[in-house]
């Protein structure tokens, strides 16, 4: 059973790749974006960037879908920002990482194994993706605070990095390829 979150700024491309990435492995697919409170995503199209108290009780609904795919075996792809190293913290463990603040302890269960694929890219082209993207509740205008706000994944999380500036059938590929490597999921 495998738990993968796509992540990464506004525009990076989650949804396409992490869509792209289940429909081919025939896994289930989650976008975040669709989980967002309407008062989140009004701040959003507003020019408001959300702050850790809007995102909270997101990131905690989120992790409740990776738990309960978790607990049915099956495998799951969820497209989600987790720009902060305390929100992917969240997507692990729930609850018990927003009050100790601590990565969970060996030996302890209620962790999920979630790979972070971390789609990286120059803020140029990402805006200019933003800029041809209609219809979305995230206007182009936030990007620098997401820039701002994010803190790339670093050891000891379970992640890789791709390249946004390679063609959506590679980054899938490049993705596939660690998932079923093993390479996201050495102790």
């Amino acid at each position: 059973m495998v738990l993968v979150v796509v992540m990464g700024v506004s525009g990076s491309g989650k949804t396409a790749v992490g869509s792209r990435l289940a429909a081919k492995l025939r896994w289930k697919f989650y976008d975040a974006d669709d989980y967002h409170s309407p008062e989140n995503k009004r701040k959003m199209a507003e020019g408001i960037p959300l702050n850790d108290e809007d995102r909270i009780p997101w990131l905690c609904a989120l992790h409740e879908i990776l738990r309960r795919e978790d607990s049915s075996r099956q495998n799951a792809i969820l497209a989600c920002s987790a720009l902060k190293k305390m929100y992917r913290r969240i997507l692990v463990s729930g609850t018990s990482a927003i009050e100790s603040n601590q990565p969970e302890q060996p030996g302890e269960n209620t962790a999920l194994k979630i790979l972070f694929v971390h789609l990286d890219g120059p803020i140029d082209i990402i805006a200019g993706r933003l800029e041809k993207r209609r219809g979305h509740f995230m206007p182009p205008e936030l990007l620098k605070s997401q820039f701002d706000t994010l803190e790339p994944p670093s050891a000891p999380e379970n992640f890789i990095t791709v390249s946004l500036e390679k063609s959506l059938p590679e980054i899938v590929l490049e993705i596939e390829h660690a998932i079923f490597q093993g390479e996201a999921f050495l102790e």
